[in-house]
């Protein structure tokens, strides 16, 4: 038995094909080859075509069917991951209405300070476990007033993967997880947030049916299962957003465990057993991918919107493009001295951070000495203000309950660089135990679940492989810790200043 996984990222669309008994991805691929443009037509904002999203999704998965040679008949179900956050809107017709407004677009921010002190920080907090933020319902306020023509033609609003699961299978639907991450799901209530729909003037109708998380969500229409070289009626059996996703890749499901990842974005991610949630929103509280009204699973999300879009940024702009790799960044990373000769990079250069309570300080680079510095120290300063941002957000998890002691994290994107990774196990003494999985594979293990192909779920994840295990170097760790303080240091002074 087969199952296949698509995940929806800002950089790329990737399917796999995964073997359901055996855990073996068949084939992967993605598309496209170099990042997906995001539009920015002023400061702080960020688009993307839904098109453009499925265009590559239909090339990915063509190309993973035309590798592995797979009869349609034996791909028993779908599951797909996305980027959290984007508004995509869509008319009767279920036809778009507008380029999606992404998870790093910033224009929505005033719109939720605003809902906060209207509405009071205890009723949002203790409803919501957030501020409604600079988060998907803030974006589509932004729409009404800006754009009321648009806003008066929208039929349904939905997140990323709820575009994409409907242009699979024709059927309009989201999760309460997808609701949740949107802000737009009241804990308190067990339902959507009504309160927060009439305080910004929405209809409800615009919520799509609620559908769960695992279970049948839809099915392959035939001009989709044309398209992809599948057959019709597969059924779409998983739906999570990508870091929900990711630590359901790594079999973080229980309070106390912890995920990361570090691609475009960097997230942690745990699992709390309560509806905890931080005063300041910066970090944010969502409902897990097993949460439900018998079982508290509430997971705690740290994003820093600036991590390896300075690795793919460095590399176009300051490295030589396509005539340098990341493998071969990661080795001249290592060439420089812990602590980067005093080169300090505050990372946040991606639009405004939640973690900075949504200011946006951009990206600076403090320290360099024409005469001391290369480029081995710019990549280093680089990996290692990423993982220190990692670090200053894990603190904040720390006071709302999240005790990191082992990060699990696929063996991909910034953790590939022995820099980042040794320098974060170092700064937060957790070790970090990195496996054979990424977002697309982990959709494909939801599928599986979500289809019943899996008696329990130790049988779920009893073929995911540890490949590589970090652990804090003594003879290194102070070095590493030092440098962190001293990162810690300047960005307090570029807060108060800014």
């Amino acid at each position: 038995m087969k199952t296949l996984g698509i995940d929806i990222g800002s950089s790329s669309v990737k399917a796999s094909l995964m073997d359901a008994d055996t855990g073996e991805a068949l084939a992967s691929a993605f598309f496209p080859k170099r990042e997906m443009d995001i539009k920015a037509e002023k400061p702080g904002w960020a688009e993307q075509s839904p098109e453009s999203w499925w265009r590559n999704l239909v090339l990915a998965v063509q190309t993973v069917v035309a590798t592995t040679g797979v009869k349609p008949i034996e791909v028993k179900a779908i599951g797909i991951s996305y980027q959290m956050h984007g508004l995509v809107l869509v008319d009767e017709n279920l036809s778009l209405l507008r380029d999606a407004i992404i998870w790093c677009d910033s224009r929505a921010v005033p719109y939720g300070e605003k809902a906060l002190q209207d509405l009071g920080k205890e009723k949002c907090l203790l409803s919501l476990l957030n501020s409604p933020g600079n988060f998907t319902l803030s974006k589509l306020a932004w729409v009404k007033e800006h754009e009321p023509k648009r806003y008066a033609r929208i039929r349904y609003y939905m997140l990323p993967g709820d575009y994409m699961a409907m242009r699979l299978t024709g059927r309009a639907c989201t999760t309460a997880s997808g609701l949740s991450e949107g802000i737009a799901w009241d804990f308190s209530a067990n339902s959507p947030a009504k309160f927060l729909f009439d305080y910004f003037g929405f209809n409800p109708k615009i919520i799509p049916e609620i559908a769960p998380t695992f279970g049948v969500q839809g099915c392959l229409t035939y001009t989709s299962a044309r398209m992809l070289g599948l057959a019709a009626g597969i059924p779409v059996t998983y739906r999570a957003g990508d870091q929900p996703n990711n630590a359901l890749a790594l079999n973080v499901l229980h309070p106390g465990e912890v995920a990361a990842t570090a691609g475009t974005s960097g997230v942690v991610y745990g699992v709390n057993g309560a509806a905890k949630y931080d005063e300041l929103s910066r970090v944010n509280s969502f409902a897990h991918v097993n949460h439900s009204s018998a079982q508290t699973r509430v997971g705690v999300l740290l994003c820093i919107n600036g991590a390896a879009i300075l690795n793919a940024w460095l590399r176009h702009h300051v490295m030589g493009g396509e005539s340098i790799g990341y493998a071969q960044m990661n080795e001249l990373a290592q060439a420089a001295p812990i602590g980067s000769d005093g080169l300090r990079v505050i990372p946040f250069g991606n639009g405004a951070e939640r973690v900075l309570c949504n200011n946006d300080l951009g990206c600076a680079m403090l320290g360099l000495n024409f005469t001391r510095h290369g480029r081995t120290h710019m990549i280093r300063a680089a990996h290692e203000g990423v993982a220190f941002a990692f670090r200053y957000g894990m603190d904040i998890m720390n006071e709302i309950g999240i005790e990191t002691k082992t990060i699990r994290a696929g063996y991909a994107n910034l953790f590939l660089s022995p820099v980042f990774r040794q320098t974060l196990a170092n700064i937060t003494g957790a070790t970090i135990e990195l496996y054979n999985t990424d977002g697309a594979i982990g959709a494909a293990r939801g599928a599986g679940i979500g289809a019943g192909l899996y008696k329990t779920e130790d049988e779920a994840f009893a073929t995911l492989k540890k490949i590589v295990t970090v652990t804090p170097e003594e003879k290194t760790l102070m070095k590493s810790r030092k440098a962190y303080d001293e990162w810690r240091e300047i960005l307090e002074k570029l807060k108060t200043k800014n």
